[in-house]
Formats: C-alpha cells, sequence, structure tokens
C-alpha cells in the first residue's frame, strides 16, 4: 500500500465530518506510543508552553539522576537515550524556544555529571553537536530572547 501525500491526506480530512475524524485520531493514537504522546501534548499541554518545559525537564533530571557512572560505556548509552526523549519532546512542540531550554539544560547536567568530557570523544562529540544545534535554533528566535539565551549558552 503507498501513503498519500500530505496535500492528499489534508483535501480528504477536510472534507470528513467532525465525528469520523474523532474517531480516526482515536485509531491512529491506538496503533502507535508516539501517536498517543503527541496527540496528548496537542490536546493539554500545548497551551503551556513553560509547564511543558518544566514537565520534559523534570523527566530528564530523573534520567541523569538514574545514570550508572561505573563505565563511561554506560553513561554514553545512557545520555544518548535521553538525548532521543528530548528530541521526541522537541519535535512533538515544533517550538524552537523548546528546543533551547532543553538542549541547554541537557548540556548544563551533562558538565554536572562530573565526567570528564575531553577525555572521551563520543561524549565531547555529543556536547559540541548539541551547542551547534542549540546555536542553529537560537538563529530562528527574536533577538531580545537570542541576547537572553545566549547568556546561558556562554556559560556551558
Amino acid at each position: 500500500m503507498k501513503a498519500s501525500s500530505i496535500n492528499e491526506l489534508k483535501q480528504e480530512l477536510v472534507n470528513t465530518p467532525a465525528p469520523a475524524l474523532v474517531d480516526l485520531c482515536l485509531r491512529l493514537a491506538r496503533f502507535k506510543k508516539e501517536n498517543k504522546e503527541l496527540l496528548t501534548y496537542l490536546l493539554f499541554e500545548a497551551h503551556d508552553t513553560s509547564a511543558y518545559i518544566k514537565s520534559v525537564k523534570d523527566t530528564m533530571a530523573l534520567q541523569f539522576a538514574d545514570i550508572n557512572k561505573s563505565n563511561v560505556y554506560f553513561v554514553k548509552k545512557t545520555l544518548r537515550k535521553i538525548l532521543r526523549t528530548a528530541r521526541k519532546y522537541i519535535r512533538y512542540s515544533g517550538l524552537e524556544v523548546v528546543e533551547v531550554e532543553l538542549l541547554i539544560y541537557f548540556c548544563g547536567l551533562m558538565k554536572e555529571l562530573n565526567i570528564s568530557i575531553n577525555k572521551h570523544p563520543v561524549l565531547l562529540n555529543m556536547y559540541e553537536g548539541q551547542l551547534k544545534r542549540i546555536n542553529k535554533a537560537l538563529a530562528g528566535l527574536h533577538e531580545d530572547l537570542q541576547y537572553d539565551y545566549l547568556k546561558s549558552v556562554h556559560k556551558l
């Protein structure tokens, strides 16, 4: 089965009655956890960005607290997992502000791990990659917000 284009789907959804749209959304939510999470974000959390950012930061902090620091391999794997979930939440919102805030928070927590990032190239590359993503997202923000966030970035 070939998937339809976004434009074709949009045309069909515009012509679909409201009760049928509800059924389609619920059916989509049943099949994949990400669809359910995205629908939850859109319905309950999209209106309050600051509360959403705070809840994601709390989740990230819990994940950082559970890192096994006995071996760098475990640290690397856990950091990748945390970064994957952070990117998923960033993708749900689609806002540069959310991306900048969460990535700055991730980099700050990564520096607080008391593990020498410079000795391990994988960790250094991960850290520098997030700084690049932050700077790229900063370019899309308003000048006043850029100035505020640049202070935080320079501390990193």
